[in-house]
């Protein structure tokens, strides 16, 4: 998962770390990075210095007086030797300062996952608020209830919820669950998110995937603004 407000550089680097094969999710404000954090346990967190909402060092703290280990990286704004002692004191795995190559950024996580004992892109279940999705068994259940999906169906969901609080375009959906050479029925992305609520919803319990208009599609707990659609 990468916390940033720097959306430019973020999405550089998504692209970087996803032709690696690693799965990232971009989040721009620290409150709702740690909010994803605690439903989604990530692998690793990247966080920037400041980001609005949660800084870097508040959100290394929030979670290590929680007792939670998940292994961060800070990026920092300078070469500060300060800041990158203040990161580690804090409970950052590792600090890396600005500007550096993507291929030390990209090293510098492989390291760490294999110092903390993980494997890239491999932690097989997902979470987001009572939704639990099993990527090696393909089940899904939302609080006890087992749900059936389809296959399409469940790789929709899986990428959504890869993707936590990251709102996807309908493009990113096709290109990412369907392919880039689909050349079907257009609105095919609509169509199953409508599947997928339905069967999700079934015992009205809370809808989570929601719809920005105009744009795409945002898999999130809390409430969107009136501005947006539901």
């Amino acid at each position: 998962m990468f916390i940033s407000d720097e959306i430019e550089m973020a999405e550089t680097l998504q692209i970087a770390l996803s032709a690696q094969g690693f799965q990232v999710s971009v989040i721009h404000d620290g409150l709702r990075g740690l909010l994803a954090i605690r439903r989604v346990v990530p692998d690793l967190v990247v966080a920037s210095w400041s980001p609005p909402g949660l800084s870097g060092l508040e959100l290394c703290d929030r979670l290590r007086s929680g007792q939670n280990t998940l292994p961060i990286i800070l990026l920092t704004e300078g070469n500060d030797p300060k800041e990158r002692i203040a990161g580690l004191e804090a409970g950052a795995i590792d600090c890396l300062s600005f500007p550096f190559e993507k291929e030390e950024f990209i090293a510098r996580i492989r390291a760490n996952l294999v110092r903390c004992n993980l494997e890239p892109g491999k932690s097989p279940i997902l979470r987001c608020a009572d939704i639990v999705l099993n990527i090696e068994t393909r089940e899904v259940f939302r609080g006890d209830r087992l749900i059936q999906l389809t296959a399409k169906e469940f790789d929709l969901l899986e990428y959504l919820m890869t993707h936590y609080f990251q709102v996807l375009t309908r493009a990113q959906i096709l290109e990412n669950v369907w392919g880039y050479n689909y050349s079907g029925n257009s609105n095919i992305v609509e169509v199953y998110v409508r599947y997928l609520r339905n069967k999700l919803n079934r015992q009205n319990e809370k809808n989570l995937i929601l719809t920005i208009r105009g744009v795409g599609y945002i898999l999130r707990e809390t409430e969107v603004k009136t501005s947006e659609a539901s």
